[in-house]
């Protein structure tokens, strides 16, 4: 199933803001007026280097995180400041995470099928015992796995293994999003590949919408409809995947794609990476506003930026 452009975005944020203060006299501003929409089976990819406040995006949307500031809108509801018992109850079963370390989010006290049926608990989505095995061994065979797993403790899979046990975990509510958070970057890249093709394999039959946080740019492109560039807290770049990486725009944007190797090692011998240093840039990301390039791509930068960008 492609992503759906005509429908309403199934997410969107608008200035968040998310500060953690440290002591009285200093706050980290990990997320500064960020804001993005994602539409219903869409991957939206957040890249930047580490620190830049992708994980952060993803903890505040999710509400792991209460916002400091800004307006965060899932599936027409208003989830940004206090929420009702019935939108928190959507929310839950309508929105998931997968967490970047499969065994430190998975209990090592509890099988996989008490993992997976955690929410199904919770939340009473099943009407017998036979009906919530069932929706188990289905999900375990959606994500690879069979269903003698259901018995066995996360200790006892390997890494790609437990990671679809994560998978497993956030579809079985039969999302609308899901939060992925570096949910590759701890694996084989063998089984990355497996992981990602599972995730697109899945989205195909179930529509879900993904925002794929990572910092791995190749698989970013791979997997992404549209792209979204952070640095120190600010979305300086977004557009579709064609568009940030046959023509970024921002600075530290092309440093980022820069860095990439190259299989040719012809190529690759005389690549060079460009160097981006904020400090020295002379740039200013709190003052900048968003700039269409064309179709869906923006550069957040002041208008002088802007013109210097376009006329590099």
């Amino acid at each position: 199933m492609a992503a759906n452009y005509n429908a309403a975005p199934i997410l969107t944020v608008d200035g968040l803001k998310q500060y953690f203060r440290v002591s009285s006299s200093f706050t980290v501003k990990a997320v500064d007026d960020v804001s993005f929409k994602i539409y219903p089976g869409e991957t939206y990819g957040l890249v930047g280097e580490s620190g830049s406040g992708k994980s952060t995006i993803g903890r505040s949307v999710i509400r792991l995180y209460d916002p400091t500031d800004g307006k965060i809108t899932f599936n027409g509801m208003d989830i940004s400041k206090k929420i009702s018992r019935a939108d928190n109850k959507s929310l839950r079963t309508q929105m998931q995470m997968i967490f970047q370390d499969p065994m430190a989010s998975l209990n090592p006290r509890k099988k996989v099928e008490d993992i997976l049926g955690e929410g199904l608990d919770i939340h009473h989505m099943y009407t017998s015992r036979a009906d919530r095995k069932q929706k188990i061994e289905a999900i375990l065979a959606k994500v690879g796995l069979a269903p003698e797993h259901a018995t066995r403790y996360p200790h006892q899979f390997s890494g790609g293994q437990r990671q679809r046990v994560g998978i497993a975990r956030a579809l079985i509510m039969n999302p609308k999003l899901i939060i992925a958070d570096e949910c590759i970057s701890a694996l084989d890249v063998s089984i990355q590949a497996q992981v990602v093709n599972l995730m697109k394999d899945i989205q195909q039959e179930t529509g879900t919408a993904y925002m794929f946080i990572a910092h791995d740019l190749s698989m970013v492109k791979y997997i992404s409809d549209r792209i979204g560039v952070l640095h120190l807290g600010h979305l300086l770049e977004t557009g579709t995947t064609e568009e940030i990486f046959d023509n970024p725009i921002h600075p530290y944007t092309r440093s980022l794609l820069s860095a990439i190797p190259s299989p040719n090692p012809i190529v690759e011998k005389t690549r060079t990476a460009e160097t981006y240093d904020y400090k020295t840039s002379g740039l200013d990301y709190s003052k900048g506003t968003d700039h269409l390039v064309s179709g869906t791509h923006y550069v957040k930068c002041t208008d002088q930026e802007f013109e210097r960008f376009m006329n590099r």
